[in-house]
């Protein structure tokens, strides 16, 4: 007589959970036509899908630029061109000027005229203006 487990008397509190590798799982959603070219690239090479998906993402990392952190040196070391900017103009400017003035010239010469600003490609650029 063969046996069979009583599913009935596991504990329903308990998830059952198989192990499929070290690895979390992460599903990926993507166009027919993607898919189709991933499996055969994935049957060329002789990998599963999700072999040839880790692989092909591996392939693309290693080519695409690389993401630069928000304080990159790049990004530093604009900040600290301006502020040395900022303390030479302040160095240059009358002392009499009231707070204001000099602070608004200091802006004027850090960040241009403001007729200007759209030149500006450093700048974020205003979505255009719909006349109705």
């Amino acid at each position: 007589m063969i046996e069979v487990s009583d599913f009935g008397n596991r504990d329903s509190t308990s998830p059952v959970r198989r192990r499929t590798g070290v690895d979390p799982i992460s599903a990926v959603k993507m166009p027919e036509r993607l898919t189709e070219a991933v499996d055969a690239w994935a049957e060329a090479h002789r990998l599963t899908r999700s072999d040839a998906i880790c692989k092909l993402i591996e392939l693309g990392l290693k080519i695409a630029p690389p993401v630069l952190p928000p304080e990159h040196p790049i990004t530093s070391e604009a900040i600290r061109i301006e502020e040395i900017a900022v303390h030479e103009i302040e160095t240059l400017l009358d002392p009499a000027l009231p707070e204001d003035e000099r602070e608004r010239r200091i802006r004027r010469l850090t960040e241009g005229p403001p007729e200007f600003s759209h030149e500006r490609i450093d700048l974020p650029k205003a979505s255009p203006k719909h006349g109705t």
